[in-house]
C-alpha cells in the first residue's frame, strides 16, 4: 500500500475519506497531510485527526506523496493547481473527487507526461464500509496502485468515464432514495397508529432484512415478493395499491432527473 497521502482540499467529502483511513489503518496520521486555505477546517482536521496542514501548496509534500487526491470545488482555481503539481515533479498517482471535472481537462491542466490520472466519485456512505465508489483510469495508471487506497473507504467500482453521470444520479445519489422510502413507511405507520419510535424501529429493522435476503438469496425481488404474497392475503392487497400508484415512475424520474443535473453540472 501507498505510503503518504497529500490532499488538496479538506472539506467534508476529503475529511470523511481521510477518517475512514485512519479508522481502517490504510495510511497513518503521520503520513497524511491536507492543504485547506481555511483556518477553521485546518484547525479542525488538526485537532479531530491529529495530522498536518498547510495553507499553502508545498512542493517538498506533493514531490513526496504516494498519492495526490484533489479534492477541491470545480469552481477553484485548477490551473494553478496543475501547476504546482507539474512544478514539484511529483511522481504520485493523482486522484480527483473533482465534480464535472473530465480526466481529459485535468490531463490538459496537469500537462505532465504519461501521468497516472484517477476521476473517483465517492459516496457518501463512507463511515459506513457501504456504498460504491466510481472510478474511471487513464491509460497511464493501472487498479493495483489505487485499489488499496480506494477500498480503504469502501467499496469501488471501475467504470467507464462516460458512465460517471449516470453512477452519481443513481448509486451516489442513491441514499436520498433509501431515506425517502424509509421516511414514507415510518409516517405510515404513524398513520396507521404505531408511535413513533415503534414504527421507526419496525421499518429499519425491515429495511435491514429485506437488503439481507436480496443478497443471501440472489433472488429477483419479484421472487421474494411472491413468497410474501399469499391469495387475497395482507401483502397482496399492499402490493395491489402500490401498482396502482405512482411509486415506481416516481423512483425512476428522480434517478432521471438526478442523472441529468449531473449532466448539466459538468457542462
Amino acid at each position: 500500500m501507498t505510503n503518504k497521502l497529500y490532499s488538496i482540499g479538506g472539506g467534508q467529502m476529503a475529511e470523511a475519506i481521510i477518517r475512514a483511513f485512519i479508522k481502517n489503518k490504510v495510511f497513518d496520521k503521520s503520513d497524511i497531510t491536507v492543504n485547506d486555505i481555511s483556518d477553521a477546517r485546518r484547525t479542525l482536521l488538526e485537532n479531530s485527526y491529529g495530522i498536518a496542514t498547510s495553507e499553502n501548496l508545498s512542493n517538498d509534500d506533493l514531490a513526496a506523496a504516494d498519492i495526490i487526491m484533489i479534492a477541491v470545488r470545480p469552481q477553484d482555481d485548477l490551473s494553478s493547481i496543475a501547476k504546482k503539481i507539474k512544478q514539484s515533479d511529483t511522481k504520485a498517482a493523482i486522484v480527483s473527487i473533482v465534480a464535472g471535472v473530465t480526466i481529459d481537462k485535468l490531463e490538459h491542466l496537469l500537462d505532465i507526461k504519461d501521468v497516472a490520472l484517477a476521476r473517483i466519485i465517492p459516496n457518501t456512505l463512507t463511515d459506513t464500509g457501504f456504498g460504491y465508489t466510481g472510478a474511471s483510469l487513464n491509460d497511464h495508471i493501472e487498479k493495483e496502485q489505487v485499489d488499496a487506497f480506494f477500498k480503504g473507504f469502501g467499496k469501488v467500482e471501475y467504470i467507464p468515464e462516460e458512465l460517471i453521470d449516470t453512477f452519481t444520479g443513481y448509486a451516489v445519489a442513491g441514499p436520498n432514495y433509501v431515506y425517502n422510502f424509509y421516511k414514507d413507511l415510518c409516517n405510515a405507520g404513524v398513520l396507521a397508529g404505531l408511535n413513533r419510535e415503534l414504527a421507526n424501529k419496525l421499518a429499519l429493522e425491515n429495511l435491514k432484512g429485506a437488503a439481507a435476503m436480496l443478497e443471501q438469496t440472489g433472488k429477483h425481488p419479484s421472487e421474494l415478493l411472491d413468497i410474501n404474497n399469499s391469495a387475497g392475503g395482507v401483502g397482496i392487497n399492499a402490493q395491489y395499491e402500490l401498482d396502482n400508484s405512482d411509486f415506481s415512475a416516481g423512483i425512476q424520474r428522480a434517478v432521471m432527473a438526478a442523472v441529468r443535473t449531473t449532466k448539466e453540472l459538468g457542462k
